[in-house]
């Protein structure tokens, strides 16, 4: 089955202009929606004094972010304003997604239900220059900087939820302020997140795959991933359970990543090809996107099976692209 996403790019500035004001503005929609699926009544923001918690959170573990959402949320109207704190507190978010590095670049899928939810590529110059697909107002999905740091996420298989911050916010974090793996790796050990996740980083010279969750201190992947690239799907434990595989098939998925050769453009080529690409979107479900970040370079392009769309630091187009999700291939389930 095939399904159609709209999918913009936007340029945000660095949060003193009209650009993200009004952006920020019009993501409330989509910012409801993961505020209404994933964040508990009690960690819901409505006033100063809710504000006033995120931000001494925030202090305690990613002391750079409070002087940056003020600066963001003081152009803000009320309701845009709480969003984008509640989105930056505790809470969980999952996801299902393939992820592997190769000579520098870090290649990925993004497997996830084709809701309504607004989807955005971000340009920022927030504390440096940032790249990413946006998720709620002000997290990412993954992304890249100026210093050539990428990184992405995968849900980790196992629902556990514990204290800590959303996945998308930290990633925000690791590229405001890391330059390279070593140094999102020693954020990542002291940084809480909420959800059991794989966090796959790439920079010029070391790529890493770090295990994080609520119930289990963080776990940088093994010295086999440094002959085949970091690689991670869906799952940190090994053995996968029979169920768990044949809901997600994130042993298969990750076998395939990981034998798809040792060039870029092979390996992009198998992720939108089955078992890696979800082309069946019957459920609601599947890959909205595989991208391709080149960080030493500045770069990344995002493909679907009939186009890309390229962007950069040097040449980044905002715009808005309807794009044809899915193929006539055998299902796969979501994962």
């Amino acid at each position: 089955m095939q399904a159609e996403m709209t999918l913009r790019a936007v340029d945000l500035g660095d949060g003193t202009d009209g650009r993200w004001t009004g952006e920020a503005a019009a993501s409330l929609p989509g910012a409801r929606q993961v505020i209404e699926r994933w964040v508990p009544e009690p960690s819901r923001v409505t006033d100063d004094e809710g504000a006033a918690a995120v931000r001494a959170a925030l202090a305690r573990h990613m002391p750079e972010l409070p002087p940056l959402l003020d600066r963001l949320t003081s152009p803000l109207d009320h309701e845009a304003a709480m969003a984008l704190w509640t989105t930056s507190g505790e809470f969980p978010a999952t996801a299902g997604c393939t992820v592997r590095t190769v000579r520098g670049a870090l290649l990925r899928n993004y497997d996830w239900a084709l809701d309504a939810s607004d989807r955005a590529i971000v340009r920022s110059a927030f504390l440096r220059p940032v790249i990413g697909l946006r998720e709620g107002v002000l997290g990412l999905l993954d992304g890249m900087n100026d210093a050539g740091l990428a990184v992405a996420l995968t849900w980790g298989g196992r629902d556990v939820r514990g204290p800590g911050f959303g996945i998308p916010l930290v990633q925000r974090y690791l590229l405001e302020t890391c330059a390279t793996v070593d140094q999102a790796v020693a954020v990542l050990r002291r940084v809480p997140v909420c959800t059991v996740q794989n966090v796959v980083l790439v920079d010029r010279e070391r790529t890493a795959v770090v295990h994080v969750g609520p119930d289990i201190e963080p776990v940088v992947g093994t010295e086999a991933d440094a002959r085949t690239g970091a690689c991670a799907a869906n799952h940190q434990l090994l053995p996968v359970s029979d169920e768990q595989e044949r809901a997600t098939r994130t042993g298969q998925r990750l076998r395939a990543v990981a034998a798809a050769g040792d060039e870029p453009d092979t390996v992009v080529a198998a992720l939108l090809r089955p078992p890696l690409y979800g082309g069946d979107f019957t459920g609601g479900w599947g890959t909205l996107y595989t991208a391709a970040y080149r960080p030493a370079e500045g770069r990344v392009t995002y493909h679907w099976p009939t186009e890309s769309w390229a962007q950069s630091f040097a040449a980044f187009a905002p715009g808005t692209r309807r794009l044809t999700l899915g193929t006539d291939e055998a299902p796969r389930a979501a994962g």
